[in-house]
């Protein structure tokens, strides 16, 4: 069996749940990324926020990106995958909850992050290539 931690990438980088968006702005830029996990004070995952979280919940209701933190931003449960979980449920819950990436959680610590990229480097092509579809839906 193929577990979550056996594919992700590790040492996913995070935002600080009380950095700013343009501290998030900047490391979404400097990784070439359109998400990041928002991490708390105490290393758990509290949400992730997307380059399009910043604009239309920030900067497009007149909020300034040098003030509002990203912790302010992350809304519900995070949707992640226990780090020895089949990579099979990654896959289900990726395609469940419409995200392209998945962070990987060892008890409540954050271990990692899971992409398309990395589910589809761990399929058959024509599974890859489905999975793909699916999530873009």
């Amino acid at each position: 069996m193929t577990r979550a931690r056996d594919i992700m990438t590790p040492d996913a980088e995070c935002v600080g749940e009380n950095e700013t968006l343009e501290v998030a702005a900047r490391k979404l830029r400097d990784l070439d990324a359109g998400s990041l996990p928002i991490c708390g004070e105490d290393g758990k995952l509290k949400g992730m926020l997307t380059d399009r979280d910043i604009v239309v919940k920030c900067i497009a209701q007149g909020g300034d990106p040098r003030s509002v933190t990203a912790g302010s931003l992350g809304e519900g449960k995070p949707i992640t995958v226990g780090a020895d979980d089949d990579v099979h449920e990654a896959l289900r819950t990726m395609k469940s909850q419409q995200v392209r990436r998945l962070p990987v959680i060892d008890g409540h610590e954050m271990v990692g992050i899971i992409s398309q990229a990395d589910i589809a480097r761990s399929l058959p092509p024509e599974e890859a290539g489905k999975l793909l579809v699916e999530i873009s839906e």
